[in-house]
């Protein structure tokens, strides 16, 4: 019951773990080169929920900074910043990414990475 409670209250780093754990498996059990990809991207997706989760704070308020308000907690803007560079370069890999695997496929008729490892041999 103890576990649940913690599991409960940490429900966000219990989710992106799951995500993690799902990417990893789905990058190393398949050998479909889009299967690999869609891995890769549930993984980065969990380290950003990982990363949005540390910087919350219970009760926390936007950090726009007012003088005439009294002495708030603020929630950390710097998380936010990194993941929003981190999404963008996440996409932008995806799309390389895509774009290799197209030419693989028009080149080789196979996106298989055991059927690849074959041919190269």
């Amino acid at each position: 019951m103890n576990l649940l409670i913690k599991l409960y209250f940490n429900f966000n780093y219990t989710v992106a773990m799951i995500l993690f754990l799902i990417g990893l498996y789905a990058v190393t059990s398949k050998s479909n080169l889009v299967k690999k990809l869609l891995g890769f991207n549930i993984m980065e997706t969990s380290v950003f929920l990982f990363f949005i989760s540390i910087g919350a704070v219970e009760g926390g308020k936007a950090p726009i900074i007012i003088e005439t308000a009294p002495k708030t907690l603020y929630v950390n803007p710097l998380p936010q910043a990194l993941i929003l560079t981190g999404i963008v370069v996440a996409v932008s890999t995806t799309a390389l990414a895509l774009s290799l695997i197209i030419k693989i496929f028009e080149h080789c008729k196979t996106i298989e990475a055991d059927k690849l490892r074959e041919m190269e041999e």
